[in-house]
């Protein structure tokens, strides 16, 4: 199969789909592999590494998109991209179409073979592509979350941990999947007082027995919502539904009763977010303020440790794309049935529930009556 990776051109994306370790791979198995100039040096990887690695360079993305059965990216397509997509082409990426109404059209439109690492769901019930960038994203929040509490950037001027003598921050996460735990390490680690939400008690109980006594457990309740933001100086939203829009927990209401200068970091952005008030931003242009609370909903986090990323990401990815590349996307998914799930468009259908239920103006087509 003639495999292609191109540049992201997402606002400050700088990771990549492939590795020169990847391309080695894909190359061993007899595959060929087109590299868009200048694809990885976000990342830290030169077009000679590539070369080395027995990769073929290209001078356009135009060139890669024309050539390549399989595309293999890190971001959803943009709109500049919509016209170099070929019917029948397998893209391999983050997806996130259940907030992207456009792409979705235009991947019908294309009869894209849309294969997203966000919806593949193993039979353990796992989402093995999410996972790395749920570690970082959830990591990175807390982190950002306390740049933004500074005063210069319009937060209250709170240190997470404190000092002797002074209050530690209140941190507040909704949900306990990834993203939250993730989060929830960096806050504890840092000296903040963390209160974890969830709706699943099994899970709470999980980094109840983890966290002990430096975490606090509430059920997921509006009025228990309500009550921890209300005191909370940074907020994490982190609640995920595989491919479907993300339930706004985090309401327009709160704003008014929240400190000023508090901070809310929307995890959930590229699902819709999970905050009533959320609005996409960029890494160039972070953040904005909305009744005194700063609201950070970068859609690409991650994009921000594209080195990192990169390799944490395409350790996950490898596997699956090697096995879509070796036996053909129908075969990998009768060998692998997991890979069945990841299949959000298919010859002009969309095959994937939970973003036909995000919209309400597509019809659902399972993908097992296909092929």
């Amino acid at each position: 199969m003639i495999v292609g990776c191109v540049k992201e051109i997402k606002n400050n994306e700088f990771r990549v789909g492939l590795t020169p370790d990847n391309v080695k791979a894909y190359v061993q198995a007899g595959h060929t592999v087109l590299m868009e100039q200048g694809a990885g040096v976000g990342s830290g990887f030169t077009d000679d590494e590539y070369r080395a690695a027995g990769a073929e360079m290209r001078e356009t993305a135009a060139e890669v998109w024309k050539e390549a059965a399989m595309i293999v990216k890190v971001k959803e397509p943009l709109e500049a991209e919509y016209d170099l997509m070929q019917k029948d082409q397998i893209l391999f990426t983050y997806l996130h179409l259940a907030a992207d109404k456009p792409q979705t059209d235009a991947l019908l439109e294309k009869g894209v073979k849309g294969v997203a690492y966000e919806t593949l769901i193993e039979k353990d019930g796992s989402i093995p592509l999410l996972v790395p960038m749920s570690q970082i994203a959830g990591r990175l929040s807390i982190q950002e979350g306390a740049k933004y509490l500074e005063k210069r950037f319009g937060g209250e001027g709170v240190l997470l941990a404190g000092v002797p003598g002074t209050p530690k921050a209140k941190v507040v996460i909704l949900g306990a999947g990834t993203v939250g735990a993730n989060a929830c390490k960096i806050a504890v680690g840092m000296g903040a007082d963390v209160t974890l939400i969830d709706i699943n008690l099994k899970r709470l109980e999980q980094l109840d027995d983890l966290f002990g006594s430096r975490i606090q457990t509430l059920a997921s309740t509006d009025a228990n919502i309500e009550k921890a933001v209300k005191d909370a100086d940074l907020v994490i939203g982190s609640v995920l539904i595989p491919g479907k829009s993300a339930p706004k927990l985090f309401k327009a209401k709160y704003l008014k009763e929240m400190k000023n200068g508090a901070v809310f970091v929307d995890v959930a952005v590229d699902q819709g977010g999970c905050g009533e008030t959320t609005h996409a931003t960029t890494h160039d242009d972070p953040i904005f303020i909305l009744d005194g609370v700063v609201h950070y909903c970068v859609g690409n986090m991650p994009g921000a440790v594209p080195r990192t990323s990169t390799i944490a990401l395409t350790n996950a990815t490898l596997r699956y794309g090697l096995e879509i590349a070796n036996k053909g996307l129908e075969k990998a998914c009768q060998t692998h049935p997991a890979i069945y799930s990841a299949i959000n468009t298919y010859d002009g259908k969309l095959t994937c529930k939970n973003v036909a239920d995000s919209f309400d103006c597509y019809e659902y087509t399972d993908i097992h009556t296909l092929f």
